[in-house]
This record gives structure tokens, C-alpha cells and sequence, in this order.
């Protein structure tokens, strides 16, 4: 019985042994982590106070929004010219709400922009929408070609080019199959466009016919092209650059050749026998 109680005495005493280890791991183990997370906050705190401030991240929009603000705060000319340019190059009718889509002038909140648009000689309204108004109302090269058989004393291209997109090819067309002709004018270096129409009638007064027939040509093509040139038009030919390239290549001119005076001789069979004073100037051999 006392062996019994001895041993019961001894195991208890194990027992709190035990506990007490325990405990003191516990202890430790709970003392380790705090010390674990307390370095990890100051390494952590240290890091962002190490670490460059994030920039600000502006919209991708900005410089977009810039641009509109740049323009709808433009003179009013400068305005105006965004839109007409617009026009002229869409060919179609828009509605302020697509022309501010498209270029940006905001022609509901500025009135001035839209008052001198809709008064403006280019532009076309008709109560809703805006479209490009050209001097002729004209589609294709039909229509050129007719409106320009109608201006037989001529028209001058700059009132043809804003027609339609591809007016210019079209009377480079026209001039190369012959149906027109394009002549500069010498003061203006400005094209003027010429319908070439065997049957258009041109009424020349008897007084322009008498100058014209009165004026002596000059020999030389040189100075026949200085005097067109000093009556403002464009010389065809160019006799000083041909000159100059035949002399370059030792090409010798060519010589004059005269021309046989026609002769009337006994074998020749003469008409109009009757009007004998139609033959007083010739001679005749043998007579």
C-alpha cells in the first residue's frame, strides 16, 4: 500500500513537470511571433517610406479634350474654316451635332460660328442641315462638259475647281480628247477653259476683223512669241530653248525654201475663161 502511494506521488510530480515544459514552450513560442510580426511591420513600414510616391495617372482623353478646347476657343474665321473644309471634303449634308462630332466647333453653343456659317456664300442650309455650295452645282464631266460649251467666250477654271473632287483630272480629260481647250491667261496665270465645238456660233464684229486682218506678222517666231506674251497669252512653241538644243547638238537650221511662183503656161486648162480680168495679173507665156 505504501509502495502503491508512492509511485501515485512520483507521477503527479511528473505530471506538473510536464505542464510547467509546456507552458514555458508555449510562452516562447507565442513571445517568437510577436517579435516575427512586430519586425515585419517595420520592415514593411520601412519599405514604403523607401519606396517613390505612385504618379497621378491622367485620362487617357486629356490631350484629346486639350485639342476641342483649343479649337472650340479658336477666332471665329478659324472655326469656320474647320467646318467648310469638312464639307468640302465630305460632299454630304451634316447636322450641327455631326459637324461638332467630326471637327469639333460646337455651332449649338456658339452662335456667331453658326449664324455666319449659315450666311456664308459656300454654305448650304436648309434648316437642319449644313452642306458645301459650290459656284456650279455640277456632278460629273457631262456636266462640265456642258456647262462649258454654254460660256463660249470662256470660263475661267477657278470657278470649276470646287465643283466636285475630281473637276481638275476631268478637264485634263476634255482637253486631251479635244472637246476643250485651256489657255492661260498671262496677267493672272490663271487657267481659262474653252469649249471647242465646230458647231458653236461666234459672232466676230466687222471692226475686230479688220484689226486682225490688219496686223502684220512678225517673221522671226522669236519675236512672234514676245508679242503674244505682251498681249497676255501663252506661246505654244518655244524657239529660243529649240535653238539652243539644236545648237547644242550641232543640228545646222534648216534653210528656207521659196516658194515656186505659180505659172500659167499654154498646156495649163483654164477655167472661168469668160472673166478674162481675172487673169490680167498672170503671166502667161508666149501671150
Amino acid at each position: 500500500m505504501a509502495s502503491l502511494q508512492e509511485s501515485l506521488s512520483k507521477f503527479k510530480k511528473q505530471q506538473e513537470k510536464c505542464q510547467s515544459t509546456l507552458t514555458s514552450i508555449a510562452a516562447k513560442a507565442e513571445s517568437s511571433r510577436a517579435r516575427s510580426k512586430s519586425m515585419s511591420t517595420i520592415t514593411s513600414a520601412s519599405t514604403i517610406a523607401k519606396s517613390p510616391p505612385t504618379p497621378v495617372k491622367f485620362s487617357n482623353d486629356t490631350e484629346r479634350l486639350q485639342h476641342i478646347n483649343s479649337i472650340r476657343k479658336a477666332p471665329v474665321g478659324a472655326q469656320m474654316k474647320r467646318v467648310i473644309d469638312l464639307l468640302f471634303e465630305k460632299r454630304q449634308a451634316l447636322t450641327p451635332e455631326q459637324i461638332n462630332e467630326a471637327c469639333y466647333v460646337d455651332m449649338i453653343a456658339n452662335k456667331a460660328v453658326f449664324d455666319s456659317l449659315r450666311n456664308n456664300p459656300k454654305v448650304r442650309y436648309d434648316g437642319k442641315r449644313l452642306s458645301y455650295k459650290s459656284k456650279h452645282d455640277l456632278k460629273d464631266k457631262s456636266q462640265l462638259l456642258v456647262l462649258i460649251r454654254k460660256f463660249p467666250e470662256g470660263i475661267a477654271v477657278i470657278d470649276l475647281k470646287d465643283s466636285y473632287p475630281t473637276v481638275l483630272e476631268d478637264l485634263q480629260t476634255l482637253k486631251a480628247s479635244g472637246q476643250i481647250w485651256l489657255l492661260s491667261n498671262y496677267d493672272s496665270q490663271e487657267d481659262v477653259a474653252y469649249p471647242n465645238d465646230p458647231r458653236a456660233v461666234i459672232k466676230v464684229d466687222d471692226d475686230l476683223k479688220q484689226l486682225f486682218r490688219g496686223i502684220e506678222l512678225p517673221r522671226d517666231m522669236l519675236d512672234m512669241e514676245r508679242d503674244l506674251q505682251k498681249n497676255g497669252m501663252k506661246p505654244a512653241t518655244d524657239t529660243a530653248r529649240r535653238r539652243a538644243m539644236a545648237d547644242l547638238h550641232g543640228v545646222p537650221p534648216k534653210a528656207k525654201t521659196k516658194k515656186k511662183k505659180n505659172e500659167i503656161s499654154k498646156r495649163t486648162k483654164l477655167t472661168n475663161s469668160h472673166l478674162p480680168e481675172l487673169f490680167k495679173h498672170l503671166n502667161v507665156p508666149g501671150s
